[in-house]
């Protein structure tokens, strides 16, 4: 507390001077305003020791006012640690400026303090003059010892590590003022299991917080899975403050035992010419641990291979090397072989030995030794080309020979060989079974669906007399050349014109046989010159060609004749059909609607009078009939071209009876209406070839007499028959005409037409009395 006070009356005495050297100054420039400085607070930093023992509270310094003496100024606090967190820590007297410290402070959470204090008038509370500040610094003391981040971890190092830094870092940290000794510390092994290898701590670079561990030697997987270290770290304050951490280093196995042979020598036997099958199983040993990289084996095959007859592989489930023949043996060449198989692991080997990786190249494999003895089978026979390739042309005549074989055979003797096809799918040829001369049969058809890109291929085989018998195949690729054989012809013999989208369609031939025996083609038009007024043909050469109308056409069928000619001039003659129609939706025809008919009222009233009296008539005709046997009567017919036969069979001799067909005035059909009718056209023929001429009747309340034509035919049938038409179709060379009958007329009333029509049959009885 003395030494404080001293050194601030020490700075007011300083700032006393400072002042009187200022007034002088002033003075000397005569300014017409005195103006008078006032006494400044000494300005300070006051140190504390973190987390100092007690007894609480305690002195820590004195603030000091030159009008204190006076007792009319209080004290005032305010700043860290009294009005701000962590509140309650300084206080001080109002009356003699004492400020007192009530608890322990700990550096690493508050290093430093900034306290305000005031100078107030006792009896107004007004501040006398300007806050001043002082700062309170806490002094550090070696109170935290280093810490690991963590304290205990786990490394997994691979068994074949070399010597050098680990991928193992250990860091740590002191919470003491930095760059100081309470914050400096050092880290050591203090100790590690097994010993040996030895591993030790390396710094890095421009750092000593952090630590790596070093390897000396190699690890064995064998004699320790597991290494324990337990490091320290210790600072330099006073007293020292220490802290340990506890790494385990798990060691994974890696190839450091070479896989071994389970049998010193293997001998095997095939038989010749075998292939495509497994011949051997080879099995090994590795001391590593199993399904890893570390013990997987790999077989190669160093002798004895070098035409390629074998392979070997690796049982991925059992680790076995399995031996395969892929190519089979000639017993005549070969009749045993050795071989020479490695073995190694997938991955690298490395080898420890009394605790030193061994240097140098891997070291050489191990291997075994496969004698392979060659069984003698009968050889097939042996065509002196497997493939035979032959060039005629189509067309030729039968009896052509293709083909002679050249056969040898080392086990039999050529005399025993016989001859067979095994594919001839147009049934072209023969083959003798002695020679195996191949003739042919039948033409040869280079347009036939069994011949692929102008080739036909046969396939013939020859069998031995072995036991078991053999055989070789040769196969005979025929090349057939073409010949102008096919005339052009019509891909598609039926076309839509539509005539509300086009006038013309598009006409596509095809021709079977290839250049220069086919396209492009010569087009013109058949039949009667007339048919050049309806249509032409544009272009008249070419790959394809169209059909344009010349004129507007009625819509209907039409049938035109087409001329066509490929390159070598070789001419076909077809009809082409054509639909003149108006098209919804592509190439689609709209369809004409379906007749349909209604009765007005006086149709209807007539047909009720007509059928009045005859409902009477058979009223009476059941009544007088009644219990009484009826006899057949011959029919007689009337107005042959306007009745209709119709026949009633009654169980038990029933009546015969024939009414007469009338047809009603065509007057009285005015009330018949007809909707929705179609286009109808008036037909003739003229010259061989269609033409229409224009006629139409469009959808109408009632029919006008007269010649009427419709395109389609509409029967109406009723007991009464009450009319009649139809339609007629006949085709007269390329063309087609349409007939159509009018109604048929009549004058006759229906009552009269009943009462000539129905006849009254007389009882069988009467007749025989």
């Amino acid at each position: 507390m003395t030494t404080g006070t001293f050194f601030l009356f020490l700075l007011a005495l300083v700032e006393v001077t400072a002042s009187s050297k200022n007034d002088a100054a002033n003075r000397e420039k005569r300014e017409a305003v005195l103006i008078r400085s006032k006494r400044r607070w000494v300005l300070s930093t006051v140190d504390l020791e973190e987390n100092k023992p007690g007894p609480y509270p305690f002195e820590l310094t004195q603030m000091f006012n030159d009008k204190k003496s006076d007792n009319s100024v209080k004290f005032r606090l305010k700043g860290d640690g009294v009005t701000r967190e962590p509140l309650g820590l300084f206080s001080i007297d109002e009356n003699t400026g004492i400020v007192s410290v009530h608890k322990a402070i700990d550096r690493e959470v508050n290093p430093i303090f900034h306290v305000d204090f005031d100078v107030l008038d006792r009896k107004t509370g007004k501040e006398m003059d300007k806050t001043l500040s002082f700062d309170v610094a806490i002094k550090d003391v070696n109170d935290n010892r280093p810490e690991f981040t963590p304290e205990t971890f786990r490394v997994p190092v691979p068994e074949n590590t070399p010597e050098g830094i680990l991928q193992a870092t250990l860091t740590a940290h002191d919470n003491d003022q930095p760059n100081s000794p309470n914050s400096q510390f050092t880290m050591r092994v203090v100790s590690q299991e097994p010993a040996l290898p030895k591993i030790s701590l390396k710094d890095l670079p421009d750092t000593t917080k952090i630590k790596q561990l070093a390897l000396s030697g190699c690890f064995d997987y064998d004699k320790a899975k597991t290494y324990k270290l337990l490091v320290e770290a210790k600072d330099q304050g006073t007293p020292a403050m220490s802290s340990t951490a506890t790494i385990f280093l798990d060691i994974k196995d890696t190839n450091t035992h070479a896989p071994e042979f389970n049998s010193n020598q293997y001998n095997i036997e095939v038989m010749e010419m075998e292939s495509n099958k497994e011949i051997l199983r080879i099995g090994v040993t590795d001391k590593d641990t199993p399904n890893t990289p570390a013990s997987r084996a790999v077989f190669s095959i160093l002798k004895g291979n070098e035409d390629g007859n074998y392979k070997i592989e690796t049982d991925p489930k059992t680790n076995e090397g399995v031996l395969s023949l892929i190519k089979g043996k000639d017993f005549e060449k070969t009749a045993s072989i050795e071989l020479e198989i490695a073995v190694e692991n997938e991955e690298k080997l490395f080898q420890c030995v009394n605790g030193k990786a061994l240097p140098g190249s891997t070291p050489k494999p191990n291997s075994v030794k496969v004698a392979v003895k060659v069984n003698d089978v009968n050889d097939p026979p042996e065509f002196k080309k497997t493939t035979e390739v032959i060039y005629r042309n189509e067309n030729g005549p039968p009896g052509d020979v293709l083909f002679v074989p050249v056969v040898k055979d080392e086990d039999s003797n050529s005399k025993n060989i016989r001859y067979e096809l095994v594919q001839d799918p147009a049934k072209w040829v023969s083959v003798d079974p002695k020679t195996g001369k191949i003739t042919t049969v039948q033409t040869l058809d280079r347009e036939s669906p069994f011949v692929k890109n102008g080739t036909y291929t046969v396939i013939v085989q020859a069998i031995d007399d072995g036991k078991p018998p053999a055989t070789g195949t040769c196969t005979v690729v025929v090349f057939l050349g073409d010949v102008n054989d096919n005339a052009p012809y019509l891909t598609s013999k039926s076309l839509v014109m539509c005539v509300n989208k086009v006038d013309r369609v598009n006409v596509i031939p095809a021709d079977l046989d290839g250049p220069p025996f086919s396209k492009p083609f010569t087009f013109s038009l058949g039949g009667v010159k007339d048919l050049r007024k309806l249509w032409k043909l544009e272009p008249t050469t070419g790959a394809s060609t169209s059909l344009i109308s010349l004129k507007s056409l009625p819509y209907g069928n039409y049938s035109v004749p087409l001329k066509m000619q490929d390159q070598q001039a070789l001419q076909s003659e077809e009809v082409l059909k054509v639909v003149v129609c108006e098209c919804i939706g592509g190439t689609v025809c709209r369809e004409n609607g379906p007749f349909s008919v209604s009765l007005g009222p006086a149709a209807i009233g007539l047909m009720c009078a007509g059928l009045l009296p005859l409902a009477l008539l058979l009223l009476c005709f059941f009544c007088n009939c009644k219990d009484k046997t009826f006899q057949h009567i011959p029919l007689q017919l009337y107005d042959e071209g306007h009745q209709t036969l119709v026949k009633y069979n009654d169980e038990g001799g029933g009546s015969l009876f024939k009414p007469e067909t009338s047809t009603s005035n065509f007057g009285q059909m005015k009330s018949i209406i007809v909707a929705s009718a179609p286009p109808v056209y008036l037909d003739s023929t003229t010259d061989g070839f269609m033409r229409t001429d224009n006629g139409t009747l469009r959808g109408s309340a009632g029919y006008t007499s007269g010649s009427l034509s419709y395109g389609r035919s509409v029967i109406m049938q009723r007991n009464q028959s009450m009319g009649r038409w139809g339609r007629e179709s006949y085709r007269s060379g390329g063309s087609q005409m349409s007939r159509s009958y009018s109604l048929a007329r009549t004058e006759r009333k229906l009552a009269d037409q009943i009462e000539k029509q129905w006849r009254y049959v007389e009882p069988l009885n009467s007749s025989q009395k």
